[in-house]
């Protein structure tokens, strides 16, 4: 079984193969998937890893978390399931007008 982790507070100048390569000296890599903006294209500054195994991700998170790569202390923790969020603009939802009319006649 495997086991997916979370790796925050990346450079932005970070590759998938820097993550490849800075994990797999802790274990068996099955996959680092870099978030990118969709709009972009650019990296936003986390990413997920894919350990082969429990023991080899808590063996990555006690030997990573905190590390340096490229200038910048890694967030390293186990990947939680996302959350769902309500589809739509989201943010505070504003309505105008549809006040009381007078008519005269």
């Amino acid at each position: 079984m495997s086991e997916k982790l979370f790796v925050g507070n990346l450079s932005y100048k970070t590759t998938e193969n820097d993550l490849q390569d800075a994990f797999a000296a802790h274990g068996t890599v099955i996959e680092a998937n870099l978030m990118l903006d969709r709009v972009t294209g650019r990296p936003r500054g986390f990413a997920f890893v894919t350990m082969s195994s429990p023991e080899e991700a808590q063996k990555a998170i006690e030997a990573m978390n905190g590390k340096q790569l490229d200038g910048r202390p890694l967030t390293v923790n186990v990947a939680r399931p996302r959350e769902e969020r309500p589809s739509g603009g989201g943010g505070r939802r504003e309505f105008r007008g549809g006040g009381r009319r007078e008519y005269r006649s």
